[in-house]
């Protein structure tokens, strides 16, 4: 059971606060509904009596905040090569209501999206992945969206850059100087 002002994650939708408890008659059916005030001035709502069945649950607190931060920072899991496998397998971890799942989607889309461009399908997906992302750590870390969305982008640019942005190898002969030239100390005085 949830209560007013308690900060909570819908899956697939994000984290938000619940504004109120209302009773309502829809379909001749008297039921209580959590009114969950989402990001953007979206209002949802959610029968009390189903909430924890659909994965509704209590934002992340400032730990576990660190640990989806440090998802980022990894390289990414396997996915499967067929973008359809792939897009369900995806769409799976998202439906799952898993912070740390959607922190993987984030992660593996965008650095795909780094190399090779994803499809329309998988844009979008990313695109709500990161909203999902950044609404739960916005309230977990008290901090603003502009600071959360860097956040994020600077973890898996830096996170690309160490797994799968091409090192060139440095070859000592070419790219150092050859010669020796000796500082000759009483002339610089």
């Amino acid at each position: 059971m949830f209560n007013v002002g308690d900060k909570i994650v819908y899956p697939m939708h994000g984290a938000g606060t619940i504004d109120s408890i209302e009773e309502k008659n829809i379909l001749g059916e008297n039921q209580a509904y959590y009114v969950i005030k989402m990001p953007g001035e979206v209002k949802v709502m959610v029968p009390t009596s189903k909430a924890e069945q659909i994965g509704v649950r209590n934002v992340i607190g400032k730990e576990e905040a660190e640990k989806v931060i440090s998802i980022l920072g990894e390289d990414e899991t396997e996915m499967a090569q067929n973008w359809n496998k792939r897009y369900r397998d995806n769409m799976e971890k998202m439906k799952s209501g898993s912070i740390y799942e959607v922190a993987d989607v984030v992660r593996n889309l965008s650095f795909k999206q780094k190399e090779k461009g994803l499809s329309t399908g998988e844009k979008k997906m990313l695109s709500n992945a990161k909203q999902i992302l950044v609404s739960e750590l916005v309230l977990a870390e008290h901090a603003t969206q502009d600071e959360v969305e860097e956040l994020i982008e600077n973890k898996i640019n830096l996170s690309f850059d160490e797994y799968k942005a091409p090192h060139d190898q440095i070859d000592l002969n070419t790219n150092v100087v050859n010669k020796f030239i000796p500082f000759d100390s009483e002339d610089n005085n």
